[in-house]
């Protein structure tokens, strides 16, 4: 099976266009040590050949340019993609706006929770993804769903499972306590090689690692988690917002209910942070923040890694 990270920032990326950030300044300065990043989202496919793409942030049609793999053969048609399904975790826009992106009639399977599917309904814009060839199809929970698309059975399963997060920003209902939070509205995905069994975690949104969560990562052999914020309150020390990674639906990296201290006891294999916001300090590869996830055994996601299993 092989596994792409496609996007490793954040919702904006890194730089993001309107953030004059010190690490932003970094990055536009080409400073050692940091390196740009388009929005979440991954590839995968059993054999090479066809994929799947784990969310469509809005950087997709550059991610597509810059990945070989993901354009047509020499030998298709005039009219082809590799591209043949979409697994959606949330409604969040940099996880469903680069559906856009793969209009003009290709053919392609959509899997999302009701909730994410029923937003994609009500807005008309992705009507342009043409009814009769994109199919939409619901993703119950904790059940194995065989993913196919453009009628390739494509070696692979999806099982989805809620973890605690938050509704997407534009949906949030600001009289309700929970901002109109529901179940599905943040989802974790295991995807399975069907062929060897081989499966891995894709979990880029999650607000708490609660002891369902964890029980189920417990021995993975690889976990792509939720990476957005390193310090509970750094997106309000540095002046950009005036919110904490818990009102924004994120586990923070450090503390003691941080991913770096939940994971310690979980004896998963290998793990990489993905979706890191452009605030972060451990995109600094020489700060501090970048030693102690390293030291916990932590990688920091970069677009275009690759990963076999």
């Amino acid at each position: 099976m092989f596994v792409k990270i496609l996007g490793s920032g954040a919702g904006g990326g890194f730089p993001q266009w309107n953030c004059n950030c010190a690490n932003c300044r970094a990055v536009r300065a080409g400073a050692p040590g940091f390196l740009a990043r388009t929005q979440s989202s991954l590839a995968v496919s059993a054999e090479g050949a066809n994929w799947v793409l784990l969310n469509a942030s809005p950087d997709l049609r550059q991610q597509i340019a810059q990945t070989p793999q993901l354009a047509p053969s020499y030998d298709d048609g005039v009219r082809a993609s590799p591209i043949k399904a979409v697994v959606l975790t949330n409604g969040d826009v940099d996880h469903i706006s680069g559906l856009l992106n793969l209009r003009e009639a290709q053919a392609f399977s959509i899997y999302a929770a009701n909730r994410v599917l029923d937003v994609l309904a009500g807005n008309r814009i992705f009507d342009i993804l043409v009814p009769e060839l994109v199919a939409r199809i619901a993703l119950p929970y904790d059940e194995d769903v065989a993913l196919a698309g453009a009628g390739v059975d494509l070696g692979l399963s999806v099982k989805a499972f809620p973890v605690q997060g938050k509704i997407a920003l534009y949906l949030e209902d600001k009289s309700a306590a929970d901002f109109g939070t529901k179940v599905g509205d943040t989802l974790g995905l295991e995807i399975t090689e069907t062929r060897t069994g081989r499966s891995f975690f894709y979990i880029p949104g999650c607000a708490k690692i609660d002891e369902p969560l964890a029980a189920r990562l417990t021995g993975a052999s690889l976990v792509f988690f939720d990476g957005t914020l390193y310090h509970e309150n750094e997106m309000i020390e540095q002046g950009l917002l005036g919110k904490t990674g818990s009102r924004m639906g994120h586990v923070n990296m450090s503390g003691e209910d941080g991913s770096i201290r939940a994971f310690e006891r979980l004896g998963v294999a290998r793990k990489i942070y993905v979706h890191i916001n452009n605030s972060n300090p451990a995109l600094d590869a020489s700060s501090k923040e970048r030693a102690a996830a390293n030291a916990a055994g932590w990688e920091i996601g970069e677009d275009g890694m690759e990963v076999r299993l």
